[in-house]
């Protein structure tokens, strides 16, 4: 007899099933198309550590993840919703599935590669699927469509889809919490070297046939409830030292994407300031409609910073009066007002496309 949770994902199959999307006829896309690759760490990762061999922090199969909107875990780290979630809806997409799940992927719709824990550098946090490691995983895929589109298809596929990235963070972390006290010339260095390795893996994405990259800037790191809650005494403030590296990075990978356009033919980008949308909700959350900025919705410790599933720990009655879900990553409700600040918000919030713009371009 069938198990029930067998009869669940059924179910769950079956009402969510698009025959358009997932028609085996359906050999090519249509000519205006837009495909939504997606890279980067646990704010993106929408389920692929829970498929890795390793057993990796942040596969966020338990619950009370995924309480909001999906009713059970799925590997997003958060109540509901993440971004790429929100953006591929804007662009009347799919929800772009993890790279790893078993089974059929409509990967003409786009895919999701990005893995919690990840870091532009491997050795960030091993175990986990680093970004040269998903630019290997897009190469395979690539080479999957032209078995079924053909090189004529991938090539004009590539070209018009979005390719979005949130990484970076989870490598400033890593510095922050191994060597508190480094010299300014070190996070230069550390910067450079971030920065060096993430246009290795952008250039290569443009020369497999990527025009068009949106970028989430490096978050607020110091606001963060996991790296505050080892300074507790530390109150609703943030963290200064996180929050430089936050600021160094994000102004050279500002550079870093100028030169990209300036240099590659048909480069596109959009970068969102992160860093300053979500420090303005932590710290004015009743502007944006949150009782809470500082503390985690789910968690035990200082700020509810650790630990959300695994008792014993509190849960909040109502996640969306949170920016916080868990000691890391921000609730659905957080998620929906970022994502549309990405997709068609101002110029000095994102630019200099937004993803709107990037997905209107041919």
């Amino acid at each position: 007899m069938a198990s029930l949770g067998y009869l669940y994902s059924l179910l769950l199959t079956l009402v969510n099933f698009d025959p358009v999307s997932f028609s085996p006829h359906r050999s090519t896309p249509q000519p205006n198309h837009k495909a939504l690759f997606v890279f980067g760490d646990s704010l993106f990762d929408a389920g692929n550590n829970q498929y890795l061999n390793a057993s990796v922090e942040g596969s966020a199969v338990i619950w009370p993840y995924g309480e909001t909107y999906f009713d059970h875990p799925t590997g997003r780290i958060s109540d509901g919703r993440i971004v790429p979630d929100f953006i591929a809806q804007f662009a009347n997409l799919p929800l772009p599935p993890p790279y790893l799940e078993p089974g059929a992927h409509q990967f003409s719709d786009g895919t999701n590669f990005a893995s919690a824990g990840a870091g532009v550098l491997p050795e960030t946090q091993p175990g986990t699927i680093d970004l040269p490691s998903q630019l290997s995983n897009f190469r395979d895929m690539k080479k999957s469509l032209h078995q079924k589109l053909g090189d004529k298809e991938v090539k004009k596929l590539l070209g018009r889809a979005v390719y979005f990235f949130s990484i970076g963070g989870n490598d400033y972390i890593n510095l922050f919490s191994q060597h508190p006290k480094v010299p300014h010339s070190y996070k230069m260095q550390y910067v450079a070297m971030v920065i060096r390795n993430l246009t290795i893996v952008l250039k290569e994405i443009y020369d497999l046939g990527g025009r068009k990259i949106a970028f989430q800037n490096v978050a607020p790191l110091g606001c963060i409830p996991a790296v505050k809650s080892g300074n507790p005494d530390v109150g609703s403030k943030c963290l200064e030292e996180p929050l430089k590296l936050a600021r160094l990075h994000n102004r050279a990978l500002s550079t870093a994407l100028k030169k990209l356009e300036n240099h590659l033919p048909g480069f596109k980008y959009s970068i969102f300031d992160y860093y300053n949308a979500l420090g303005d909700r932590v710290n004015n959350p009743s502007k944006h409609g949150f009782k809470n900025g500082t503390s985690a919705c789910c968690g035990s410790g200082a700020f509810r910073g650790s630990n959300c599933g695994t008792e014993p720990y509190e849960l909040c009655s109502n996640p969306s009066e949170y920016v916080w879900f868990d000691g890391g990553h921000t609730t659905e409700s957080a998620n929906l007002q970022l994502a549309e600040l990405i997709w068609s918000g101002p110029s000095n919030v994102t630019g200099p496309y937004t993803m709107k713009q990037l997905f209107e371009q041919s």
